[in-house]
């Protein structure tokens, strides 16, 4: 009993981590470009309402993905408006968009399906489970890799996708030129700007993917507000993780086996009240981990600069 639960929670874990990791991978390439997108919320909400718009107009899963890419890169023309061609303040653009995505979404449900709370309908198709039939002879395996909605695996893919990107390629030296030393990328020839706009484009396609895993990859329908702070837990993962794509999904992982215990151990008698608190309990603690450890290493860096300042006094 004790390893099903353990691999049932694991299962449920890789499933909780998806929207965090796709999420999560947008707001890193954002952050280094020199643009901390603190409306991954309300571009996932956005992701998520269209996606169910897409596939219960046409009945295909794959036109409402291409619905979720569609709004939230739009969206991300308002982001970017404000923030990169007028340079408003990134926090109180972000806080805005979380705000107004929360009421588009409530005005377009009574526009296009005259409901309020949640919506879903036959016509709605979601995003399909893959099954390997090799994993069938190892039970374990079988059990936590198999038939997970498609964008599970795509998660996994693009985490390699984005290291590559950020790591091997000169469009990541641009992006992390961009954020972290602008006027010598610019005396390079190559428009700060422009890069941030590329970023920003990424980081709404992956927020519109992560938005079409919540309502077609997991339950097909649409509820009110139903990101639920998963924009902010992955934008949690984003600041842990910094500009690495594997510290990242890593975080989003723990996140995710906190969310999928928080699920499962609502049957055993645990007030609802103190399980739906786990998730947000183990970001806060990662932040507060980071920090201390932060700390401590300008700590030592700051030891060890007023050694070599004594050590080169008593030389003199």
């Amino acid at each position: 009993m004790n390893i099903d639960f353990i691999l049932d929670v694991l299962g449920t874990g890789l499933r909780m981590a998806t929207p965090f990791i796709l999420a999560g991978l947008g707001g890193l390439i954002s952050l280094s470009a020199g643009d901390l997108n603190i409306s991954l919320e309300g571009f996932m909400l956005i992701g998520a309402f269209f996606a169910i718009l897409g596939s219960y107009l046409f009945e295909s899963y794959v036109i409402g993905i291409c619905f979720a890419i569609l709004a939230t890169m739009l969206y991300g023309l308002i982001f970017g408006l404000f923030t990169i061609k007028l340079k408003a303040d990134v926090f109180v653009v972000g806080i805005a968009l979380n705000l107004l995505a929360s009421e588009a979404t409530v005005f377009f449900s009574r526009l296009f399906f005259n409901v309020r709370g949640s919506f879903s309908d036959p016509r709605i198709v979601g995003i399909p489970n893959i099954h390997f039939d090799i994993l069938e002879k190892v039970p374990m395996l079988n059990e936590l890799f198999n038939d997970h909605s498609a964008f599970v695996y795509v998660s996994w893919i693009m985490i390699i996708v984005f290291w590559f990107l950020i790591y091997r390629t000169p469009y990541g030296f641009y992006f992390r030129a961009a954020g972290e030393h602008p006027e010598a990328l610019e005396t390079t020839g190559i428009r700060v700007n422009k890069i941030r706009w590329i970023a920003n484009v990424i980081c709404s396609v992956m927020c519109g993917l992560a938005g079409a895993h919540l309502s077609l990859g997991y339950l097909k329908l649409f509820v009110e507000d139903m990101t639920a702070g998963r924009g902010f837990i992955a934008l949690s993962a984003v600041i842990f993780g910094g500009s690495n794509p594997l510290t990242m999904s890593f975080t989003s992982l723990l996140f995710g086996l906190a969310e999928g215990i928080s699920l499962r151990i609502q049957n055993m008698g645990i007030p609802s009240q103190f399980t739906l608190m786990l998730p947000y309990l183990t970001t806060i603690l990662a932040l507060v981990f980071r920090a201390v450890k932060k700390n401590r290493k300008v700590s030592l860096l700051t030891s060890i600069a007023a050694v070599e300042t004594e050590v080169k006094g008593e030389k003199l």
